[in-house]
């Protein structure tokens, strides 16, 4: 066994534990079809990735509920959120809907 398959683990221990990444891509992508299904008026927010986080996509529906999950870039979002049937926004510039906002003070509340 070499040395970054004791620090990282082998493909093998990887697979036999783990999730793959097309086993989490599909999940990723059922969980947000669900989600835009079960929701009306759902939007989609891309978050660029930072120095300590892939991009993400956030999902936000009518009521302000709203859903994050890791993508791999973002045109990668912009093809899901193309697929789910919502438009896609670039958070930086239109920042995040006063919605989500509320619904995250009245869950706030509610605690």
């Amino acid at each position: 066994m070499g040395m970054f398959s004791r620090m990282f683990g082998s493909k093998k221990t990887a697979k036999a534990g783990g999730t793959s990444s097309s086993q989490a891509r599909e999940e990723t992508i059922a969980h947000l079809k669900e989600f835009v299904r079960s929701r009306p008026g759902c939007e989609a927010f891309i978050e660029p990735p930072t120095r300590v986080t892939q991009t993400t996509m956030v999902v936000v529906a009518e009521s302000g509920e709203w859903t994050r999950r890791r993508v791999p870039d973002q045109d990668t979002a912009r093809k899901v959120a193309s697929q789910l049937g919502v438009p896609a926004f670039d958070v930086n510039l239109s920042g995040y809907p006063s919605r989500m906002r509320e619904w995250n003070e009245k869950q706030r509340k509610q605690r």
